[in-house]
């Protein structure tokens, strides 16, 4: 009967010990308070539907949490840097994951020889795996 009383007392010590490191570790900045990491570019294609005009279908993964956290854009860059085309993503893909989603009628300046994809998410900005589009 003792030990369980310890085994049980042990347990509640250890618990109570987790969440004091656990919420010591949030107030310091060692982790963050949204789970769902960084929205990742895990592929995509590019079409050319008209000369210089081009479609793009990007697969995203994110572990989307709900309407706080979720992968809520992408952008097509250039080699310079310069933003060529939005996509805004109007909801959370809880149960969809990864997913694909389109952007049509992006104008890309001749001669580019490849874009850049990347992914927005609603906590972290911009900052996941990007994903090399040559254009050929």
């Amino acid at each position: 009967m003792f030990m369980n009383k310890w085994l049980a007392a042990s347990r509640i010590h250890s618990t109570a010990t987790a969440i004091a490191c656990f919420c010591l570790c949030l107030m310091l900045g060692l982790v963050s308070p949204g789970f769902a990491g960084e929205a990742d570019v895990v592929g995509a294609k590019a079409t050319e539907t008209a000369p210089g005009v081009w479609r793009f279908d990007v697969t995203v993964r994110h572990a989307d949490e709900g309407w706080d956290h979720y992968a809520n854009r992408w952008d097509v860059i250039g080699p310079d840097g310069e933003e060529l085309g939005v996509r805004v993503l109007a909801h959370p893909h809880e149960t969809e994951q990864p997913f694909t989603r389109s952007l049509g009628g992006v104008a890309i300046p001749e001669g580019t020889p490849f874009v850049m994809i990347r992914a927005n998410d609603s906590v972290h900005g911009l900052g996941g795996a990007e994903f090399k589009v040559p254009l050929q």
